[in-house]
């Protein structure tokens, strides 16, 4: 499989470099020793000097932690026939959790993930910098060994590992239908999954994957190092160590609003997918001309003084929300 494209990442010089080089052209890219002189990195080298880091800034918080048997092998995944999990959710204080992660449970394995760091661990932020992402977006993520399903997020990713090593198998958006993609509401953890990219390989009941299974990139990331990840690329993540910890940021670098992509696409489900194949047909015509615009502006061949609603969208967002709130309202 090919590798991420890498660059060094002290490189990045500041946020405006980094959304251009970096977001924009919204591929994935490894940023090798990115945050490697953070203190949370320096004290990951030891799982109990990083417990023992953590829990300085530990304020007491409860929050719900993955727990397996170590039989499934941190494989965090649903039950026979997609029913139910093969783990259970348990509440923990943050405090709790990390101790069970660093000194072991006797036949259980634990994930804790997206924990909020300001809400949870106030400090660490300002120990731990991140220049690139908006303030209080970071998120802890600590466990044993482990293997994520291939999902994808609807916002942008920066990945940064502070504890063990975490290896990334990823596909590209647009190879969605030949992911096999499970339910995209009884999930592990919000998103949903592929099936195909998930499980042991099965050629006959996934024969689509089969012809795209070689398109993956691969990342393998160290402590210090972090990962640049566009909205909608599928990722299956693997911590392979003992205890791994990862810190990551979740934003939307390209938003008009506070609108989300992910919104307007639900809200299409239930005004076109099960129309007649035809009308779903001219629907795309309209989508591409006017949303994806594949043949350029709309209003290309009209004075911009003409262009009225599809004018800039920096000074028309507030005149279209408006109009799409009146609809839904039955206007």
């Amino acid at each position: 499989m090919p590798a991420v494209q890498e660059i060094i990442g002290r490189s990045v010089l500041d946020p405006e470099a980094f959304r251009r080089d970096v977001c924009l052209p919204c591929q994935p890219v490894v940023l090798r020793g990115l945050v490697a002189d953070w203190p949370a990195v320096t004290a990951g080298r030891s799982p109990r000097a990083l417990r023992d880091y953590l829990l300085a800034f530990d304020n007491g918080g409860r929050m719900d932690a993955f727990v397996g048997d170590r039989s499934i092998a941190g494989k965090y995944y649903y039950g026979d026939d997609l029913k139910g999990f093969n783990f259970e959710r348990r509440p923990m204080r943050f405090g709790d959790a990390i101790g069970a992660i660093v000194d072991g449970l006797e036949d259980k394995t634990v994930y804790a993930g997206s924990v909020p760091a300001d809400d949870f661990l106030p400090g660490f932020s300002a120990q731990n910098p991140m220049p690139f992402a908006p303030p209080g977006s970071g998120r802890i993520w600590l466990g044993n060994e482990s293997n994520v399903s291939s999902h994808y997020d609807t916002l942008d990713n920066l990945a940064c590992v502070i504890a063990g090593c975490r290896r990334f198998t990823l596909y590209a958006p647009g190879l969605i239908a030949k992911l096999y993609v499970g339910p995209i509401d009884n999930t592990m953890a919000g998103q949903p999954v592929s099936l195909a990219a998930s499980l042991p390989r099965d050629p006959k009941r996934f024969p689509q994957f089969e012809r795209i299974r070689n398109q993956a990139l691969t990342a393998e990331l160290e402590p210090g190092d972090a990962l640049y990840l566009p909205k909608l690329w599928w990722h299956q993540v693997e911590a392979t160590a003992r205890v791994n910890g990862l810190v990551n940021y979740w934003w939307d670098g390209f938003a008009a609003g506070p609108d989300a992509p992910y919104t307007a696409m639900l809200l299409a489900m239930i005004a076109i997918s099960e129309r007649p194949e035809a009308e779903r047909t001219a629907w795309r015509a309209f989508f591409d001309h006017y949303v994806f615009r594949t043949g350029g502006h709309p209003l290309a061949h009209v004075p911009e003084d003409q262009h009225g609603l599809l004018g800039p969208l920096k000074t028309n967002y507030g005149k279209l929300r408006a109009r799409v709130m009146h609809l839904l309202r039955g206007g």
